[in-house]
């Protein structure tokens, strides 16, 4: 337990993982807050005035035990999990929720805040810090410190309430996941298959003692299955499953909760004064309010669905030419939009795959950092892991400094959610005059390496590393003097800027020869597949659109109007019927899994993958317009994006790099729908 309460004793002090065991948790949790409650109990009893030191950036300082515990055992419990670890994780949660309460709706430490933030225009305070005083203030006012007694009390059920119901919905969605098997003993059911997916499914039923095959919902298992087996009805078998997670009878059933989370998210909401939980979420984003938040979704839906329409029709009539499908359903989507792909650009993922090696995709990605922004990854092998799969890196810059430590996770495992994500196990900040730098975290559920081959990604796959590897960058380059600014704490519609600003490099020939080599012959990727690749990039784009639209509006639709939801199937529907096009499958329903806004930090905030997409277009043409690794385009956004963190309005941030605000127009114009 000692081990949580001092400086980890290491090189970089990276988190001593084998040191530390389930049953330290619990205690070390109670430890540590204790430890943070008298932090926060010297900054109220201090007999000097509030000044901003002692009391805004005491405050921000305060908890750093804690806060690395957290990081550690939760990151943990998305990437490693056990049963008995999501025990904890229900028995530690609520002590948490109770613990932040303490501090949002403490009347004296508040007084205290409010003392300097009253006081901010005779401060002569830096931008950072101003920002600073202002999160703080928000902080509090913003969660109950201004509320009557009963209502902070009502608050602190809510947020004890939400925290365990957030947590049980990913428990269940997981549970599901592993819970589902596609036993296949007649290898004629696989006609069509990739031998990879097939061997990676012979492999697995070999560990399970079985004879034959075995698919699982996890995506390296599931989305080649859909996109490439012939037989329809294992297809529809499959993709059923996948839809029905946690909307079956039983305990695993997602419904009441997706309920109670909605209605409470708009008490909790009206209680602070919004009129509804979309309206509290979005006034700390740069899109500022749902009315906003609507217009954007629409007139990108009016753009997107013209050509969304035209795609289905051309892929519905293709379908129909080639097999006689009269209806197309949504089994039939990735098969023969993967059929259509190979017809019109003699593309398909198989034939790119040999050149996707996965370790030659991350250095490709670590080539890239290092033109653009000058760092260098060199792989250790002197630092714990909690994962045997786990690769562990040092980051230097052209100094040979420091700038990070860098933990990659790539292959799907039992206790392992599904999807791809960017954490930190530690934040970049200055205290002392030492710049304490962080320890970046990126995780995926790639295709894992088979007896007779290396792991060969899809192209998905490939932007999705690079995507990941965008977000991690963020986190490494940070260089902010306080951890709640630093890094990815930024605004949620300006998180994925930097993440999907760094896919463009992966269609760009010059990028792709640096990486993109035969895994056997080392040949470089053949141009004409480069301009395949460029060429297809836009294939069924409107398609695409509309389905992350309907996402996004669905998420409204749950966040900004205060309605009471009696069927979650039924209210689905409604929702996103003005983006579907594909019939309705009545086993299904999406929102019992949507991860992103039930369990992540997503709700309110779907829309911002697209808003997003606006900015990494704008700031990808920058790029193009005077190379892809021109020094002085990416100094800029080294210095104004990725190392200032959450420090100043994001929208002046991008001004400072692009020298204008983002042009919608250079999105549309990319993805071919001007």
């Amino acid at each position: 337990m000692e081990i949580f309460l001092k400086k980890f004793e290491n090189k970089f002090n990276t988190a001593p993982f084998s040191k530390i065991s389930l049953s330290d948790y619990k205690k070390a949790f109670k430890e540590t807050i204790k430890m943070a409650k008298n932090e926060i109990d010297t900054i109220i009893s201090n007999q000097e005035d509030a000044t901003f030191e002692n009391t805004i950036e005491a405050l921000d300082f305060a908890g750093e035990q804690l806060d690395r515990l957290s990081s550690i055992f939760f990151n943990l419990n998305s990437a490693e999990t056990s049963d008995e670890m999501q025990k904890i994780a229900q028995e530690v949660t609520p002590l948490l929720t109770e613990f932040q309460n303490d501090i949002a709706l403490n009347e004296e430490l508040f007084k205290r805040v409010k003392l300097v933030y009253d006081q901010k225009e005779s401060l002569a305070l830096n931008t950072e810090q101003a920002t600073l005083l202002d999160k703080k203030y928000k902080g509090f006012t913003r969660n109950g410190a201004l509320l009557a007694e009963e209502q902070k009390n009502r608050l602190r059920v809510i947020d004890t309430e939400l925290a365990q119901l957030s947590l049980t919905f990913g428990e269940n969605v997981l549970a599901e996941t592993n819970n589902y098997q596609l036993h296949i003993t007649n290898e004629e059911d696989l006609k069509g298959l990739p031998e990879g997916a097939k061997e990676m499914a012979a492999s697995l039923a070999k560990s399970k003692n079985e004879e034959g095959w075995i698919f699982t919902l996890d995506f390296p298992s599931y989305i080649p299955f859909v996109t490439y087996v012939e037989n329809r009805n294992l297809r529809k078998e499959l993709n059923i499953a996948y839809g029905k997670k946690a909307f079956q009878q039983n305990e695993y059933n997602n419904e009441e909760i997706v309920k109670k989370i909605v209605a409470l998210r708009h008490e909790r909401a009206n209680l602070l004064g919004y009129k509804t939980h979309a309206h509290f979420v979005l006034e700390e984003r740069m899109a500022q309010n749902p009315e906003k938040v609507l217009l954007f979704l629409n007139d990108l839906l009016a753009k997107a669905k013209p050509a969304a329409e035209r795609e289905f029709a051309q892929l519905t009539n293709f379908a129909k030419e080639l097999d006689g499908i009269e209806q197309l359903e949504k089994w039939d989507g990735a098969y023969y939009s993967e059929k259509l792909k190979q017809k019109l650009f003699s593309l398909d993922d198989e034939l790119l795959k040999p050149y996707f090696k996965l370790e030659n995709v991350l250095n490709g990605a670590f080539t890239v950092a290092q033109k653009l922004f000058g760092l260098n990854f060199n792989e250790i092998h002197n630092i714990d892991k909690y994962h045997e799969d786990v690769q562990t890196y040092e980051v230097l810059n052209e100094q040979n400094e420091l700038v990070a430590v860098f933990y990659a996770d790539f292959f799907p495992r039992k206790g392992k959610r599904n999807g791809a994500w960017m954490t930190s196990f530690k934040p970049q900040y200055i205290k002392e005059g030492i710049n304490e730098r962080p320890h970046v975290s990126i995780v995926c559920n790639f295709t894992p390496p088979t007896p007779t081959k290396p792991s060969l990604l899809t192209f998905n796959e490939v932007t999705t590393l690079f995507h990941e590897f965008g977000h991690a960058l963020h986190g490494m380059l940070a260089n902010t003097t306080y951890p709640s600014l630093s890094g990815t704490s930024v605004f949620w519609d300006f998180v994925e800027l930097p993440s999907q600003v760094m896919e463009n490099w992966c269609y760009e020939p010059e990028a792709l020869a640096l990486f993109a080599k035969h895994y056997e012959t080392g040949e470089v990727i053949p141009q004409d597949l480069v301009n395949k690749i460029k060429e297809s990039a836009n294939f069924l784009e409107g398609m695409a659109t509309l389905r992350q639209l309907s996402f996004g509006i669905l998420d409204m639709e749950f966040h900004s109007k205060n309605q009471i939801i009696n069927n979650v199937k039924a209210f689905e529907l409604e929702a996103m019927k003005v983006a579907n096009l594909y019939p309705d499958v009545a086993e299904n329903c999406m929102s019992v899994s949507f991860s992103h806004i039930f369990q992540g930090g997503y709700s309110s905030g779907y829309y911002s993958y697209k808003w997003a997409e606006v900015l990494d277009a704008d700031a990808f043409a920058y790029f193009q317009e005077k190379g892809i690794f021109n020094k002085e385009v990416a100094t800029k956004f080294k210095e104004n994006i990725l190392s200032k963190g959450g420090t100043e309005l994001p929208m002046e941030l991008y001004k400072k790099f692009r020298g204008q605000e983002p042009q919608p127009e250079a999105l549309l114009k990319r993805a071919g729908l001007l």
